[in-house]
């Protein structure tokens, strides 16, 4: 998911002047960090944990309005969680009550087949 999302900036940016760029991989960890002239800068670190990666990065850019966009996340077992961003991500309502109800009992009630 992350290299998709490098290589959907590094296309989108394509007329931009490299300012830094740093690469290290090992068997158990890696960096990354990548910085353009047009504001894209990009850090991501990963380390290995038994048999799970764990990886850290952040993304900031300055949006085509002039807005400061940043995403600071973390990918783990737990799959790929925002721990911030500026603007806010969009979230989603709350789940009605009815609905909650139902997936408790269908949790709780598991099909035999």
């Amino acid at each position: 998911i992350a290299f998709a999302c490098l290589l959907a900036l590094a296309v989108a940016n394509e007329d931009a002047n490299v300012l830094r760029s740093e690469q290290e991989v090992n068997v158990d960890n890696f960096k990354y960090a990548l910085k353009l002239d047009n504001s894209v800068d990009i850090e991501q670190s990963g380390q290995l944990h038994g048999e799970e990666w764990k990886v850290n990065g952040q993304q900031s850019w300055t949006s085509p309005e002039g807005e400061q966009v940043a995403i600071t996340y973390v990918a783990d077992q737990n799959g790929y969680q925002v721990l911030s961003a500026n603007p806010p991500l969009p979230t989603p309502p709350p789940i009605p009550e009815a609905i909650q109800r139902a997936l408790e009992w269908i949790a709780a009630h598991p099909s035999k087949d």
